[in-house]
């Protein structure tokens, strides 16, 4: 097998065991909203996390091999740094919360983006075009949910701003 095969089987599995981390996480995320639109993003892409592994699946057979996930370090670290920012800002204002927790999903989404990048790139230099394809597809979600997010933020972001700054009435 190339280096190169072996560098997309590696991060495939990689990615699959993020995914499924991710799959676990995203109730909790949900859960943890406030704002319904957030609330609602995190479900969506719960569900869209679900295909994600699919298609990861349906790689792993196109390429003939099997779907045996590799421990993803990054992805538990972004996963126990979100359930830390859930924890800490449970006492805090909605809108902090919120906007806490949105900046912990787009790390997330960062990763995915990065992730899928590489591996679309590694199955296209691989002429495995079927593959592409697929990784293609949910790099394209993963850029979606990312820009998402930003759009559910900037509503937060402007509301927490004037509320900060309106002047107290005395």
């Amino acid at each position: 097998m190339s280096d190169i095969r072996e560098l997309l089987i590696h991060d495939l599995k990689d990615l699959l065991h993020a995914e499924n981390q991710l799959i676990a996480a995203l109730p909790k995320m949900a859960k943890a909203a406030h704002n319904p639109k957030l609330r609602e993003c995190f479900e969506k892409h719960l569900a869209q996390t679900e295909n994600h592994a699919e298609r990861l699946r349906q790689a792993f057979e196109l390429l003939g091999e099997a779907a045996k996930p590799t421990p993803c370090k990054a992805m538990a670290g972004l996963i126990a740094e979100g359930q830390q920012i859930i924890e800490e800002n449970g006492d805090k204002d909605e809108l902090t919360a919120d906007l806490a927790l949105i900046g912990a999903a787009q790390k997330v989404e960062h990763y995915e983006i990065a992730g899928y990048g590489t591996v679309r790139t590694l199955a296209q230099q691989l002429d495995e075009r079927e593959v592409a394809r697929l990784l293609s597809h949910t790099l394209g979600e993963e850029e979606s949910a990312d820009f998402l997010l930003t759009e559910v933020a900037k509503p937060l972001v402007q509301e927490a701003v004037t509320e900060e700054y309106e002047p107290v009435a005395g």
